[in-house]
């Protein structure tokens, strides 16, 4: 199928296009949602600590407030030159994602282009363990622009955009104090496994990333409704509005990020992180404990441990892996124990025992007597009679409410 694209405008504060389709020799106007990689503000994206700390925004980089124009013929022609397996055809859609980069997001690439010094190893080391195409490293621009922290509305989290139930599925542990899809390293890695299931089931990359916006069931429904095709672009129409964007995009987004020096884009300045190594956590530990004794800031703590969402490391429930700079480490061990016991009434307050309440003894020496119960006697006049509360009476016999029967003993604790 084949689209010609008049107009293009952003509506809903850019969080989605409606685009006028020539198709067929007929017009219709579609709506597509623009992938939440798209719709970050970049302030927000300079927030994390990583960028705040290593990507000089002081020193210009040369990136140019125009755009190039080019033909389809050029975009044609670099598309097929990228070294890549994946299918990356070109159609006005893809165009016009093409030209929300280099026009109005423009900064945001220019960051991501920086940020990628962080995370595209880790990327490329899981994808290439799997034997994946290394051009799915830039399937999390599309989902968090790099953004280790983004959480859609929807709930999904992390760079990877996992949702609860899927992160659960491939071994990403979330509870009160642990949500592993804030790890970079282990959603990563669970992203391949996922990216892999879904190229056995669907043997076409185009398929499967879209599967990974919208689920497979939903796949599996606009390929029924399209008579049991198989491409994207003829199952395109049934699929959900932000699944009908979300490949043009990734297209899009391999562009941008091999020729953004052709559209007068270029990174940011960054610095080399720090080098960093991981230590083995066996009892509960708080990252203020961490920083008063090591000297380190608790926000660069929180960056290199994204999963701890309560700045705790439960490692009494069970070991569990705290990542700190190299220098840091040795530090770390030579004064375990005078870190784990400082502050730690004050840090952790929940008491692991408290005294029980003894009914016995709840009133007077806890003597007990018993009471039978005459005709028109209520629970008030009895309580009164021997110096307790109605509600002491429910509780040591046992009752739900205040309703009595003639005959019947009270046991009453003196």
């Amino acid at each position: 199928m084949l689209y010609s694209v008049l107009a293009i405008q952003p509506a809903h504060a850019q969080e989605n296009m409606n685009i006028v389709i020539n198709e067929n020799g007929t017009q219709h106007t579609d709506t597509i949602d623009l992938p939440a990689g798209m719709t970050y503000p970049l302030d927000s994206l300079l927030n994390d600590w990583k960028a705040k700390t290593y990507i000089d925004l002081g020193k210009d980089c040369s990136t140019s407030t125009t755009n190039p124009l080019f033909s389809d013929s050029v975009y044609i022609d670099r598309l097929s030159r990228m070294p890549v397996i994946m299918e990356m055809p070109y159609n006005d859609i893809v165009r016009k994602f093409i030209d929300t980069y280099t026009n109005r997001l423009r900064g945001q690439v220019a960051f991501m282009l920086s940020a990628c010094n962080f995370y595209m190893p880790i990327f490329e080391e899981a994808l290439d363990a799997y034997n994946l195409p290394l051009e799915l490293k830039y399937l999390p621009i599309i989902e968090s622009a790099l953004n280790p922290s983004a959480v859609s509305r929807a709930g999904a989290t992390g760079l990877w955009q996992f949702m609860l139930a899927t992160g659960k599925l491939y071994g990403l542990e979330s509870n009160s104090l642990v949500d592993e899809r804030r790890d970079p390293i282990k959603a990563t890695w669970a992203a391949a496994r996922y990216l892999k299931d879904m190229y056995d089931i669907y043997k076409d990359w185009n398929l499967v990333i879209a599967a990974y916006n919208c689920g497979p069931g939903n796949i599996n429904k606009a390929i029924r409704r399209a008579g049991g095709k198989t491409d994207y672009w003829e199952i395109y129409n049934y699929l959900p509005r932000e699944t009908r964007g979300y490949v043009p995009a990734f297209i899009a987004a391999n562009y941008v990020m091999t020729y953004y020096c052709k559209h007068n884009i270029c990174p940011m300045e960054t610095n080399i992180p720090k080098s960093t190594d991981t230590i083995q956590v066996n009892q509960k530990l708080h990252f203020e404990q961490i920083a008063d004794i090591c000297h380190i800031p608790v926000e660069e703590i929180k960056s290199l441990n994204p999963q701890y969402k309560r700045n705790i490391v439960p490692g009494d429930s069970k070991p569990c892996i705290l990542r700190l700079p190299t220098e840091t480490i040795s530090t770390f061990i030579d004064n375990q124990d005078t870190i784990y016991a400082h502050r730690s009434k004050e840090l952790f307050k929940n008491r692991r025992t408290v005294a029980s309440v003894d009914a016995k003894t709840s009133s007077g020496s806890g003597k007990v007597v018993y009471y039978k119960i005459r005709n028109g006697d209520t629970l008030s006049n009895i309580a009164s009679k021997y110096g307790v509360s109605v509600r002491q009476l429910r509780q040591w016999n046992g009752l739900r409410n205040n309703k009595i029967r003639a005959g019947k003993r009270l046991k009453i604790y003196r």
